[in-house]
């Protein structure tokens, strides 16, 4: 009885006492076992050969400068300083410098691709200029190097990452993609989060969506342009595409219009907009076939930056990166591609808070019953309408932007 009482013991201390962060070998050891007792069992299941799975890990081991990581012993966490360029400031992200080159080098691409973006159109629906605006930003057209080895981001994040069942999926599909010839273990290279190949599709995107369009036998994303944009468009087509339809329209907002209502899950006719004073930024109507279609408020910077009416097909930019202002450099590279002009607004510069700061923000928004969308650090539209209600409740105009003035007022 002591005994038992005496163990029952020394497990509620450990329970009780803070966690210990693992040191490397013990990491790196821990890995290895994840590889060979979990990864491979599954690997085999899904058909890969052991000489397959043994070169994809030799001499592999975690990497722990990837960002996002959660290492054993350590409280979940969200990163303090954002590495990833789409959730960063909209000023850097829209620096007109790089999108005047993307769209010099996408213009002459529609020159030089007419015909193959005029068939993939008419397979898909999804019109050239996206689809070489995808191109440009997801690789420089090709042209940027892609200069990590797949197997270890992929393993490292199945292993450590928040996200480990996703990534171990993908790692999954990776050892897949070697098994039926696609690359050798040597060619698998893929971006700080696994992406792969000129479109940055993941390893099972790649084995879902990837199309032969050259007609040689084989889906080929790193070498074959054909290939390439097919399968950008085969994505956005399969994502729900609407044919005919564009990504949104550049706007401006009278005061009447709460940035509050903004949201996917808040569509509206478009004409309901154009009543209510919202007017294109390029002083044309909205086109007559478009006014009783659903349209949805679009505030990435708030009320401090350029607004939009967006269509379902600016989510659909979503599917391919989750991020606003992916999708709105997508279209909006699109448009300069096809011969529009720059934005009419001017996009405010970094708000002055951390990725953390905005978590802690979220975190208070919060626990005053707001749906912020989860306190990850990054400002999407749940958060931006949140904080515009928040204000409204404290008498402030609702601006819909995290400033350290609001996380001040509500801390």
């Amino acid at each position: 009885m002591m005994k038992r009482l005496a163990t029952l013991l020394v497990a509620f201390a450990a329970l009780a006492s803070p966690a210990v962060a693992a040191s490397k070998p013990e990491i790196e050891a821990g890995f290895r076992r994840f590889l060979d007792t979990d990864i491979w069992p599954e690997a085999r299941a899904g058909g890969v050969s052991r000489p397959v799975f043994d070169a994809a890990f030799r001499g592999v081991k975690p990497n722990l400068t990837l960002p996002d990581l959660q290492l054993p012993g350590e409280k979940p966490k969200v990163e303090e300083v954002n590495r990833q360029a789409e959730f960063q400031s909209p000023a850097g992200y829209f620096n007109e410098e790089k999108i005047a080159g993307v769209v010099q080098k996408g213009r002459a691409l529609l020159q030089t691709h007419a015909a193959l973006l005029k068939r993939i159109e008419a397979e898909t629906g999804v019109p050239g200029p996206i689809v070489l605006a995808v191109w440009g930003r997801e690789s420089g057209y090709g042209a940027a190097k892609i200069p990590y080895n797949a197997f270890e981001v992929l393993s490292t994040k199945a292993y450590l990452s928040r996200r480990k069942d996703m990534f171990r999926a993908e790692l999954i599909a990776a050892l897949q993609i070697v098994q039926e010839g696609h690359l050798t273990v040597a060619d698998m290279k893929s971006s700080w989060a696994g992406a792969l190949g000129q479109p940055q599709f993941m390893p099972s995107k790649f084995r879902a969506l990837a199309v032969d369009e050259d007609g040689d036998g084989r889906p080929d994303i790193w070498r074959s342009v054909p290939d390439t944009l097919a399968s950008i468009a085969h994505y956005l087509q399969k994502s729900g595409w609407q044919r005919g339809r564009p990504w949104g329209y550049e706007a401006s907002f009278p005061a009447g219009v709460s940035c509050t209502g903004e949201g996917p899950d808040r569509p509206r006719p478009i004409v309901d907009f154009a009543k209510a004073g919202v007017a294109r930024a390029a002083g044309r109507p909205f086109p007559a076939a478009e006014l009783a279609r659903p349209g949805h408020l679009l505030m990435p910077a708030g009320r401090a930056g350029p607004g939009f009416v967006a269509t379902p097909n600016f989510y659909v930019i979503k599917e391919y990166n989750n991020s606003d202002l992916y999708a709105l450099f997508i279209g909006h590279v699109a448009d300069r591609i096809a011969g529009n002009g720059a934005f009419a607004g001017r996009w405010p510069g970094a708000s002055g808070l951390t990725r953390g700061d905005v978590s802690r923000l979220q975190e208070r928004l919060q626990r005053a019953g707001y749906d912020v969308g989860g306190t990850d650090g990054l400002a999407g539209f749940k958060t931006r309408r949140s904080i515009g209600q928040a204000e409204e409740k404290l008498g402030l105009p609702a601006t819909c932007w995290p400033t350290p003035a609001l996380a001040k007022r509500l801390g």
